[in-house]
């Protein structure tokens, strides 16, 4: 970690944000709070944790990543 405010410090949540955004929200329009959660959640719990390949962890999604550790 580097001195406070320094742009370093969130690059990784600010890539995962700007991921979010782009790839679920700005390309629908919900039409309840709930429907707007049950994507986000979708998102995050079926495709970005488990399928979507990231490049930190070489092009390989992260349970991938996992089974290769062990």
């Amino acid at each position: 970690m580097s001195r406070k405010g320094n742009c370093y410090d969130n690059a990784f949540v600010e890539s995962f944000w700007s991921s979010l955004k782009y790839e679920t929200v700005y390309h629908r329009r919900f039409p309840t709070r709930a429907a707007a959660k049950a994507a986000l959640f979708d998102y995050i719990e079926s495709f970005y944790n488990r399928r979507r390949l990231h490049s930190s962890l070489g092009y390989v999604s992260p349970i991938t990543f996992e089974s290769q550790l062990n």
